[in-house]
């Protein structure tokens, strides 16, 4: 299927070029030189300074620049740091005139704002601001005269003031024709690929209650990569097996379906076939080796209901956990976590009266944690880049506006990108409501089952999510244990695979899955600052499964 028409840039902004360099940020475990990404609004820290043996003055950084040998926000960023001015790429919005869909940022350097870049992603976005920003600063520095030499040793790390004149613009996105395709197109094809799939295996008919799936969009191809169904969590208390699905609602099912078509993925460009190795949805960037997916590729969230939790809350209330009525407005938007599929207040005590039962957060706080610290998990951000999903759209007939999920995922985090680690962000997703992908006559008669698909597989997984096990007649089986192709053991097991294929051997000397998380020292500490951060805005305190969940090895 075919994506709208992009439309031509206005004075002022400029397109991004066909083929932009993919930038990453590199692996804790990479001992390389390395140009690291610069988000917007991040501080800079240790580990962003420039190596005072190998600072080059700004006529080397200009003249590789200018061959093409560095990316523009690398070579932006390496002259904010030998030049020591303060640097900000900023997501803003798109200039007038402009028609399609896309995302827009700009340079922000020691208060100044430079030309809007745009592109269809985020990356480009920024390149191009970059890019932009140089034409203007090169310029300068070539009629001031180009320093030779700089002074040896680090730059001190720019501090950001705390009352910025410049205003924080999240919502990059401009949708100059009112109807979106994508929006007509996503449910159509989570609508093929579920009826497909249930015709195929009619006896789980019944299981099709809650449907989330993800969807890849190309210039060419609107694609179902994963899809879960479900509505309940575990009975099971945690034990150190790792083979116990403990959360088995639709989007929890779909989001680890999506990590095995990425471990797929991964297995294809680590292959050294050529040919396979163009299959792969990654690219990768030289210099840092992290990989992302390919620019043209953006992926989507569909939910066939407004997931559990504070996306539910009623559309007036009010963004302000501190306020008269703090009492309803922390039990309405706070976090709220999930016990045998019942949604309780992170305010309320009933929860914790349920003795040894497994505690979930609920679906509505975990979009909003993936979309700050990426779907992928941990294991992954070993590999690639956080994946987030550039729209969410809500096929629930009994929804009238979308409101309280965009409360719930976006506005609650709404700051909390300038104290993310490199390469982290907020990602605000553009949430809309559209046509349901199940089909009317569908019937949850089978509540406690939860069906897990990804694209690559030959039959689909269906697991007792009470139990958190396959169930006995489920199609595909992966052990008479009947433990999911979906549990952590299963995850830990693609991950040293991947580890050994990308001759990674550092990862390999994790003995437990709780160790090879740990190791992800990015993602831990961007998942730190979201944890205090909600707890210190009073949205409550972030539940973690038992330790014991995680220590395990294969």
């Amino acid at each position: 299927m075919k994506m709208m028409m992009r439309g031509a840039s206005s004075r002022g902004s400029s397109m991004p070029h066909s083929c932009l360099t993919n930038i990453s940020s590199p692996s804790p475990f990479n001992d390389i030189n390395n140009n690291d990404k610069y988000l917007p609004g991040q501080p800079l820290s240790a580990s962003t300074k420039i190596n005072s043996k190998q600072k080059s003055p700004p006529r080397e950084l200009i003249d590789r620049y200018k061959r093409g040998e560095t990316h523009p926000v690398s070579a932006l960023y390496q002259l904010s740091q030998t030049l020591q001015f303060q640097l900000d790429l900023k997501e803003t919005v798109t200039t007038a005139g402009i028609t399609g869909f896309y995302f827009a940022f700009c340079a922000v350097i020691d208060g100044i704002q430079y030309k809007t870049g745009m592109g269809i992603t985020k990356k480009e976005a920024r390149a191009k601001a970059a890019e932009l920003a140089l034409e203007e600063l090169i310029a300068s520095l070539e009629n001031d005269g180009i320093p030779s030499d700089v002074s040896v040793g680090p730059p001190p790390l720019p501090v950001r003031e705390k009352d910025s004149t410049i205003p924080e613009i999240h919502s990059g996105r401009a949708v100059i024709e009112r109807k979106n395709p994508i929006k007509d197109q996503v449910p159509s094809v989570v609508r093929e690929m579920f009826t497909k799939l249930m015709d195929s295996y009619p006896e789980f008919s019944g299981c099709g209650g809650t449907v989330a799936a993800f969807v890849m969009l190309t210039p060419t191809e609107c694609e179902v990569v994963a899809l879960g169904t479900g509505s309940s969590n575990t009975k099971a208390s945690p034990a150190p097996t790792g083979r116990i699905l403990h959360d088995s609602h639709a989007v929890v099912t779909a989001r680890r379906s999506l990590m095995r078509f990425l471990y797929r993925n991964l297995l294809l460009f680590f292959s050294k076939n050529s040919a396979l190795e163009e299959k792969s949805v990654f690219q990768q960037d030289q210099t840092t080796k992290l990989l992302s997916l390919k620019n043209h590729i953006t992926l989507h969230l569909y939910l066939s209901q407004l997931p559990k939790g504070a996306a539910q809350i009623p559309s007036q209330l009010r963004l302000n956990p501190l306020s008269i009525s703090a009492w309803e407005v922390n039990n309405q938007i706070g976090l709220h976590v999930v016990v045998e599929g019942k949604v309780f207040s992170k305010f309320s005590s009933s929860y914790e009266q349920m003795g040894s039962h497994v505690v979930s957060m609920s679906a509505t706080d975990k979009i909003m944690q993936w979309q700050v610290l990426g779907f992928q998990g941990a294991l992954l951000s070993h590999f690639i880049e956080p994946v987030y999903v550039s729209s969410i759209f809500i096929g629930d007939g009994s929804c009238s506006d979308t409101r309280g999920i965009e409360m719930a995922v976006n506005q609650r985090v709404d700051g909390i990108t300038s104290a993310l680690p490199l390469y982290y962000c907020v990602y605000r997703p553009h949430i809309s409501l559209v046509s349901s992908a199940v089909p009317q006559d569908a019937h949850p008669t089978q509540k406690s089952l939860s069906l897990n698909w990804s694209h690559g597989d030959l039959m689909v997984e269906m697991v007792n999510a009470l139990e958190g096990k396959s169930t006995e007649d489920s199609p595909f089986k992966s052990s008479p244990a009947l433990a999911s192709r979906l549990c952590k053991a299963a995850m830990l097991s693609r991950f040293n695979l991947v580890a050994k294929e990308a001759q990674r051997e550092e990862l390999l000397t994790a003995v437990t899955y709780r160790e090879a998380k740990m190791m992800a020292k990015p993602y831990q500490e961007a998942k730190s600052v979201l944890k205090s951060y909600l707890e210190r805005k009073g949205y409550g305190q972030w539940v973690e499964k038992p330790p014991i969940s995680d220590h395990f090895s294969m």
